[in-house]
């Protein structure tokens, strides 16, 4: 089976190896249909790491993805040859501590797919996963849509962590890129509509105002401290930095009313990241940070089959597996417009 290869920063290979096999009872095999390019992979691409994960080239990332089911283990009754799934990309124990008190997400044992020294990533023809990754997908759904239930379920997640937040209540989103876009149509579909949105490119922005957001601004051309305060006097009840951008945090903590939240879903480029104590004691903000996604699969499935959202739209480009370094180099330069891009295998 061919395997695309990262073998140094910006380089890509595409090698032959052998197809991976069933191993236990319950693993299924998988020919991958399509990868999601993440911000995430932007990071081992263009810098080799991301925080103390560093790149041991060559390795294989990627862990957006979707899969038709070639084979099943002995034990696997949740799927079968012929579905579609979406996947998870999270590999946890199932018996740590957190694990048993249902918080796979942050898994003592975990390995992830696509990260250093965890797991090889899903820029393959073929990968092995256990059923219980596996969400089969209806039938009015294809490989496309399976492949962007990963990053929405990001976005579900953190929305999830306001169900006691009124629906009235005032939301910033600081960057719209797949992830804060994701937060945004979550938030929209739960009920929430004072939704202001920032972003540096204006075609994000331009597609944040389409799904929903009642106002949007671009820090590099106006002061969007000013103008979103001028807007929400009252100051914000909660806000989504989703960007990982020490500028967007400092900013976050200045949009906030006292009580307020402060929601860090966006991966910083910086081992450390700070605030003013100040600030942040005075007004008694909470922080609270975002870890990938738990539990979330299910309810995008479903929120997209039932067309209640149609998050299609943010699937810009479409790259062959041969084409892989054009897909990425895309997404790492921001070009043409790109919100996803895809990789077929």
């Amino acid at each position: 089976m061919k395997k695309v290869v990262l073998t140094g920063i910006r380089k890509f290979d595409i090698v032959e190896t052998d197809k991976p096999s069933l191993a236990r009872p319950d693993d299924v095999l998988l020919k991958v249909l399509c990868v999601g390019v993440c911000g995430s992979d932007m990071h081992y691409f263009s810098e080799g790491k991301i925080g103390d994960q560093v790149v041991d080239f060559p390795f294989v990332i990627g862990h957006e993805f979707s899969a038709r089911v070639e084979a099943v283990g002995m034990a696997v009754k949740s799927v079968k040859p012929g579905d579609v799934v979406a996947v998870d990309p999270l590999l946890s124990c199932g018996k740590c501590e957190q694990c048993l008190k249902g918080r796979e997400n942050t898994c003592l044992n975990q390995r992830f797919v696509g990260a250093p020294g965890q797991a090889e990533g899903c820029l393959v023809e073929y990968i092995v996963m256990p059923a219980e990754n596996c969400f089969v997908v209806p039938k009015d759904m294809n490989g496309e849509d399976a492949a962007l239930i990963e990053p929405l379920s990001i976005g579900y997640y953190a929305s999830e962590f306001l169900k006691n937040v009124e629906k009235r209540s005032s939301i910033a989103i600081l960057g719209v890129g797949p992830i804060g876009l994701s937060v945004l149509m979550s938030m929209r579909v739960k009920g929430f509509e004072s939704i202001y949105c920032s972003d540096k490119l204006d075609y994000r922005l331009a597609v944040a105002k389409q799904c929903g957001a009642v106002w949007t601004g671009n820090p590099d051309r106006e002061e969007v401290l000013k103008s979103m305060t001028g807007a929400v006097p009252q100051m914000f009840d909660v806000v989504f930095e989703c960007c990982g951008e020490q500028e967007a945090l400092d900013q976050a903590v200045d949009l906030l009313k006292p009580g307020g939240t402060l929601l860090i879903v966006g991966i910083p480029d910086a081992m450390r990241i700070s605030f003013d104590v100040t600030k942040i004691r005075r007004k008694e903000i909470s922080i609270q940070n975002v870890r990938r996604q738990n539990r979330a699969i299910i309810p995008c499935v479903e929120l997209t089959s039932t067309k209640k959202w149609s998050p299609r739209f943010m699937i810009t480009h479409r790259f062959p597996y041969t084409e892989v370094h054009k897909a990425f180099d895309m997404v790492a330069n921001y070009k043409d417009g790109v919100i996803k891009a895809l990789v077929g295998f």
